[in-house]
């Protein structure tokens, strides 16, 4: 609820006031009444007018309050809102080749660390449709583009390095078959903003599309890529199996093409990034989250509904009950 002439209720400080000045007044003004004799009265006790005199004054105060607040005309608020969105359409291309086992990003390898990471970004979008592809010497699409946010987060914890190495799909990086792949999905698009979002930690060297290639048909389509390289500097610890099946590692280099990278990046209007840890990756993540932000649009109505007629009926209806008490059970004598 609302005032829209508050200013009324300043009125109120004075009825404590005028309430004194009539509590004085009315001990000068009394009026003595002689009887001969007393013995009527005794043994009548209180009567209702004896117990309920201070009613017809309540019911007057009362009646004057309503009234200093009709005054003040309260008024209820309906508030609607109508919100546009335009959401931007997202891939993520997430490397799954053997490198990606590297167990230089904690809690465990640098895929793990990527799912973990990428899901939190998932999680803190709002109207944007995200979709996955993987790759490794080939590329797929793991899931469309969705607003189902819980699916998405679902496939992607099911993405696991034992795919490639079980025969689904080759090892390798085709980094031109992964952009060509996201590119795709996102070319049918109708929104005002497309991006992927392509994570590696190596060099090109599987697949029939040159990445360059696939980037020039990014920028014709309006796509922005952003690139990101994943691994420490130098050496990596890469788990291995020996010849009785025991886990055993060896310390692999880190070997990421940030020159084609950074080109791919820079052709589309994107940008390229660098984590050589779980927390760098997800500061790489933050800082995308800040530069592509959906355009949201609020209008907000408001209606007001006039209430101060209920408070002035319920003061009439008060002062008329306090004068019909007070010309019959609450009766006095002048």
């Amino acid at each position: 609820m609302d005032l829209r002439d508050p200013g009324w209720l300043f009125l109120l400080l004075l009825i404590p006031v005028i309430a004194v000045w009539l509590k004085l007044r009315g001990k000068r003004r009394k009026i003595p009444v002689r009887f001969p004799n007393l013995e009527i009265f005794k043994g009548t006790g209180g009567g209702f007018a004896a117990r309920w005199r201070y009613l017809s004054t309540g019911l007057r105060w009362i009646a004057l309050i309503l009234i200093v607040i009709a005054l003040a005309r309260p008024q209820k608020i309906s508030q609607e809102k109508e919100v546009h969105t335009e959401g931007i359409d997202i891939m993520l291309a997430l490397d799954i080749s053997t490198s990606m086992l590297a167990e230089d990003f904690k809690p465990k390898n640098r895929l793990e660390a990527a799912k973990l990471v990428g899901s939190e970004f998932v999680q803190g979008r709002s109207s944007d449709q995200i979709g996955l592809v993987v790759f490794a010497g080939q590329s797929f699409t793991q899931c469309p583009l969705t607003l189902d946010y819980a699916l998405l987060q679902q496939l992607l914890e099911k993405v696991k390095i034992e795919l490639v190495t079980g025969g689904a799909i080759e090892d390798g990086t085709a980094i031109g078959m992964a952009i060509a792949n996201g590119v795709n999905r996102l070319r049918n698009s109708k929104a005002k903003s497309r991006i992927l979002i392509l994570l590696t930690d190596g060099q090109n060297n599987r697949g029939e599309i040159d990445p360059q290639t696939a980037a020039a048909a990014a920028r014709a389509l309006g796509i922005r890529i952003y690139t990101i390289g994943v691994g420490t500097e130098g050496f990596a610890p890469y788990p291995m199996r020996d010849s009785w099946g025991n886990i055993i590692y060896q310390q692999m280099k880190v070997d990421i093409d940030e020159e084609l990278l950074g080109k791919i990046a820079d052709q589309t209007g994107g940008k390229y990034f660098r984590a050589t840890d779980a927390q760098a990756l997800r500061q790489v993540y933050q800082e995308i989250d800040r530069l592509e932000k959906s355009k949201i649009r609020v209008h907000q109505f408001r209606q007001r509904e006039e209430l101060f007629g209920k408070y002035l009926a319920l003061a009439l209806i008060l002062l008329s009950l306090e004068a019909l008490l007070c010309a019959t059970r609450l009766r006095t004598l002048p």
